[in-house]
């Protein structure tokens, strides 16, 4: 089992590149496996995820071609082959691992083709939701079945077929089911929308149109035309801001710190974060450098200060559902209440994240009280190390290796192999801030 340890820091002067965002990464490997031609992608995320749905998509067809890699991880610049559109029968199941993104997004593209499928994952990701593609998907025409011991869960067996364009008004706000739709709208011969119920992500629509996939946006409408095909090009990731996100809160919760992050991602529908964190009382300055390949990028400065607690808004929950763990330990550092309530969708990820993050809190000493949505949390009380475990959970791993830093004594964290789905190398970089020194 492998474990961090960590005890608290005194400073925080660093800067320094995260690695290359993994929504932005799955989207990257899917849009040039089905183009018309040869993609290079650079700064690919060779995190398990990412790798999962890389090798996905070369499964389907869409093979690659290895030019760099990080060492003890996997690639970080590829050139993919695209399909065309036309997808090949996998000769076994396709593995998502532990993604969600993975098998949704890969659901709308094998709802559309002329063979049977099945997607699986871990554990972990056979006990995650699925009807949520899986009712819009069989409204195109798809035929999908939920084989796993849960109801409603993976392995999903995928019958493709011919699909019909939709217009669906989603339940819930969800990126991956926006992104899903839209992908399987593209093989159909009409016009295909989807309806969200509030702001989500829009990395697939910035994408679409970086890959000359026009689609239009009326209001909380998103649609797009079938019969489309993603033209070739090369692509940049920009750095993933939810993983910037631990060394956001770190540095901006230690007052004299400063910190900056280069060449992160900066897309408006994933910045809620500096928001609630300025509203906390941060010193934060984001600067845009570039959206030479479709997707804001550039540099985030933070200067430590004295936070104090905030209410996290309804509205601003889609946006920064990721980051809510990390946020919840910015809340315990902070002076006063912090509100998180409309966030009943934590539930269902990698873990239950109230449930894993109320646990951890109350283990190093926080004051927090659990809602069936969300929770309150009580900032201000000194943390003290423990011996956590991650339940499985990148983000509450990553989380409570950043509590560690500030807590009184040494915090174990646990099974923490889980970061690499998300952040290869986050215990080097942590290392490093340890000892006082900027990542490379």
């Amino acid at each position: 089992m492998t474990t961090l340890k960590v005890k608290a820091i005194k400073d925080l002067w660093a800067e320094f590149e995260v690695p290359g965002d993994k929504s932005i990464s799955h989207r990257a490997a899917i849009l040039a496996g089905l183009s018309n031609g040869v993609c290079r992608i650079d700064n690919y995320l060779p995190s398990e995820d990412c790798l999962n749905t890389l090798n996905a998509m070369a499964q389907l067809g869409a093979t690659h071609e290895v030019l760099e890699t990080k060492d003890g991880y996997g690639p970080t610049s590829i050139k993919i082959q695209g399909r065309r559109m036309k997808l090949s029968a996998p000769s076994g199941n396709v593995d998502c691992g532990n993604s969600g993104t993975g098998m949704r997004l890969l659901a709308g593209l094998l709802a559309a083709q002329p063979f049977e499928s099945v997607l699986t994952g871990d554990a972990s990701l056979q006990s995650r939701p699925m009807g949520r593609i899986i009712k819009p998907l069989e409204e195109m025409g798809a035929s999908i079945k939920a084989c796993g011991d849960t109801p409603g869960c993976a392995p999903l067996r995928i019958k493709g077929a011919t699909l019909q364009p939709i217009s669906y008004r989603m339940p819930v706000a969800s990126a991956q089911v926006k992104s899903a739709i839209l992908l399987a709208g593209l093989f159909t011969e009409g016009k295909t929308t989807v309806v969200q119920p509030a702001e989500t992500r829009d990395h697939t629509e910035r994408m679409l149109a970086y890959f000359r996939i026009r689609s239009i946006r009326t209001g909380d409408e998103i649609s797009v035309y079938g019969g489309q095909m993603p033209e070739s090009g090369d692509f940049r990731v920009p750095g993933d801001i939810s993983s910037a996100a631990f060394w956001i809160v770190a540095a901006a919760a230690l007052p004299g710190s400063h910190l900056l992050i280069k060449n992160v991602g900066l897309n408006p529908t994933r910045t809620a974060l500096l928001n609630v964190l300025i509203r906390m009382g941060a010193q934060i300055k984001d600067v845009v450098l570039s959206e030479e390949y479709g997707e804001p990028y550039g540099n985030i400065e933070i200067t430590g200060k004295p936070l104090r607690g905030t209410e996290i808004k309804s509205e601003e929950i889609p946006n920064l559902i990721d980051e809510i763990p990390i946020l919840a330990v910015a809340g315990a550092l902070a002076q006063g209440k912090t509100m998180i309530r409309n966030a009943r969708e934590l539930r269902v990820k990698e873990s239950d994240r109230i449930a894993t993050v109320c646990e951890n809190l109350r283990a190093m000493g926080a004051e927090v009280e659990e809602f069936e949505d969300g929770m309150e949390i009580t900032g201000g009380k000194p943390l003290k190390g423990a011996e956590l475990d991650s339940f499985g959970d990148h983000r509450i791993a990553m989380a409570f290796a950043i509590a560690g830093l500030f807590a009184h004594g040494e915090t174990v964290v646990n099974n923490t192999k889980c970061i690499d789905t998300s952040y290869p190398g986050f215990a080097t970089h942590l290392s490093s801030i340890k000892n006082g020194r900027s990542p490379r």
